[in-house]
């Protein structure tokens, strides 16, 4: 499935809108993850372990939108927008939001890569 956050399909005839998909993720931080990002907080640098809680989260929150895209009988998702919200301290919230549409391929795109 196409998950864009333009809103536009370069190549693609929008040919219906199916409506609007949503999902929320909600992950915790455990222990050890706090330990070694008060200490990366302590030291200074990137918390690369928190990087990973908000990466996976957001990964998550682009799967459960694609589930609800399919069940309204969609094959893409434009303008997706991602929030992001510290719930506690020890939990991050992702919503993500897009409207879902069925599209069809205009002409075949080339990849000069």
């Amino acid at each position: 499935m196409l998950v864009t956050t333009t809103n536009t399909l370069e190549g693609y005839n929008i040919l219906s809108y199916q409506g609007i998909v949503n999902s929320e993720v909600i992950i915790g931080a455990n222990v050890f993850k706090d330990f070694f990002a008060s200490l990366t907080d302590f030291f200074g640098g990137r918390s690369t372990t928190y990087e990973k809680v908000v990466i996976q989260a957001k990964e998550e929150a682009i799967q459960a939108l694609i589930e609800r895209a399919n069940a309204a009988t969609a094959n893409a998702i434009i303008g997706v927008d991602f929030d992001f919200e510290s719930l506690g301290g020890t939990m991050l919230m992702v919503i993500a939001t897009g409207t879902a549409v069925y599209a069809e391929k205009k002409y075949e795109i080339k990849d000069y890569t």
